[in-house]
C-alpha cells in the first residue's frame, strides 16, 4: 500500500502518513526501524505494510516508495 508522509519524530522515530483518502495512521519506531530508513520528511511518498482494517489498522512497515 502507498501513502504520503505527514509527520515524522527523529527523537522517537515515529510518525504518521496519510492514506490515498486522506486518512491519517500514526506508525511507531517498530515500523520505522522495519524499513531501514534513516529519516522521513512529510511529503515524501511511502510505500506501507498493514496489519488489521478500520480502528484497529496498524502500519508494520514503512519504507520510501521506488518505482
Amino acid at each position: 500500500m502507498q501513502a504520503t508522509a505527514y509527520t515524522y519524530d527523529p527523537e522517537t522515530r515515529s510518525g504518521s502518513v496519510l492514506l490515498d483518502d486522506g486518512t491519517p495512521v500514526e506508525f511507531g519506531a517498530e515500523a520505522f526501524d522495519a524499513g531501514g530508513l534513516l529519516l522521513l520528511r512529510p511529503g515524501q511518498r511511502v510505500r506501507i505494510e498493514t496489519e488489521g482494517d478500520g480502528a484497529g489498522l496498524r502500519i508494520t512497515l514503512v519504507t520510501l516508495q521506488t518505482f
